[in-house]
């Protein structure tokens, strides 16, 4: 039997497909180029953040007579004024500066000096975007179509296949396992337990048990994106630090319930792009159009991991501490029951006024105390 299938290597490191996703993410969160093979394609794709102008050389030098394209999703294209279902490949001269491309692919104004001509993407270029969203990283990259060059170097290039792409993207949700747990008290006097997840990015997805919940019941539930800047910094652009407090407040008084930790930063881009949506929002726009003018969907969360998390703990009926709609249509989905939805209202302010307002006209968030503000101004 060849080792590299046997069941005992394949149980230690999992089968072949799973280990060229896992190190095409591993490349491309390095900043390096890798491959994506797709029928009739081999694209030669380099991430654009960090993108400076000795990679970009190096990189069309790499190329040879190809000129490069831009591979940007249809959010951004229709940010920047392209009519566009599916992502797109932008072509660029060979000349294009960093900070061209760099605008092209985030900035809310972009000098448009190459009037980049826009074509649908290949499913290699798909899956390129694809990835660089499961790492979390600026959703565009420059790529090539080698599909009728032989180079030795292409050989040294990490391969992936787009078809793998897309099953592990779909698979990953239920790749979950406990990594570890612990007791913990916490600042109230109230015990905890902490019970880690892991999913198949080797991504932390944290359940808190708080207190003594009755599981012959409808558990209490706060599903909670793990905001950095709100939850440890106390930020006053987000209401997501005071949420937090008021649903442990709460699930205490109740007897005990369940946070759910989600690493969903900015509503599921990352830290570092929320960063830069925050840079688009002081720039004018809101929340919503600040993450799609950045090639996001207005909102990156899915519930299912969530769900699986909820079912792993044997809670499958729930009352739910939220005020977004959203995240019952995702757990309902997933097939969790909600028997119940209560409201969380964290203090306006002057900084999460426009944060908050965004949330309830355009996103449906349901909150009293808004409106009641509202009415009280008109």
């Amino acid at each position: 039997m060849n080792a590299a299938h046997s069941p005992a290597i394949s149980a230690l490191f999992g089968d072949e497909e799973h280990l060229s996703v896992s190190r095409a993410l591993g490349e491309l969160q390095a900043r390096r180029p890798i491959r994506v093979n797709a029928a009739g394609e081999v694209l030669f794709a380099l991430p654009v953040e960090s993108l400076d102008d000795q990679r970009l050389h190096e990189f069309v030098e790499l190329c040879g007579p190809n000129a490069p394209k831009l591979i940007v999703t249809q959010q951004r294209a229709r940010a920047i004024g392209i009519d566009a279902s599916t992502p797109v490949a932008l072509s660029l001269s060979r000349d294009a500066r960093t900070s061209d491309i760099l605008a092209l692919a985030a900035d809310a104004e972009h000098n448009d000096r190459f009037s980049p001509k826009a074509e649908a993407a290949g499913r290699a270029a798909r899956a390129a975007i694809r990835l660089i969203k499961l790492s979390r990283g600026l959703p565009a990259v420059i790529a090539v179509n080698l599909a009728n060059i032989h180079r030795e170097l292409m050989r040294s290039i990490v391969a992936v296949e787009a078809d793998a792409v897309e099953r592990f993207a779909a698979s990953a949700p239920n790749a979950l396992a406990i990594a570890s747990e612990a007791s913990i008290p916490l600042a109230s006097g109230t015990a905890a337990r902490f019970v880690v997840f892991r999913d198949a990015l080797g991504v932390d997805q944290v359940a808190i048990i708080i207190g003594n919940p009755n599981f012959g019941k409808p558990i209490p539930v706060r599903l909670h994106s793990a905001c950095l800047t709100g939850d440890v910094f106390s930020s006053r652009r987000c209401d997501c630090g005071d949420q937090l407090q008021l649903a442990l407040t709460r699930l205490e008084s109740l007897g005990g319930g369940i946070v759910l930790y989600l690493a969903q930063e900015g509503r599921g881009i990352g830290l570092a792009n929320k960063m830069r949506a925050y840079r688009l929002q002081d720039a004018g726009l809101d929340t919503r159009d600040a993450n799609t003018m950045l090639g996001f969907e207005d909102d990156e969360r899915d519930y299912g991991t969530a769900a699986m998390m909820l079912r792993s703990l044997n809670c499958k009926r729930i009352v739910l501490l939220t005020n977004n709609p959203a995240k019952l249509d995702g757990l309902m989905k997933a097939g969790i029951e909600i028997a119940a939805r209560v409201p969380l209202e964290a203090p306006i302010n002057s900084h999460n006024r426009r944060y908050l307002t965004t949330k309830a006209v355009r996103s449906g968030h349901k909150f009293v105390t808004l409106k009641a503000s509202a009415s009280e101004k008109s």
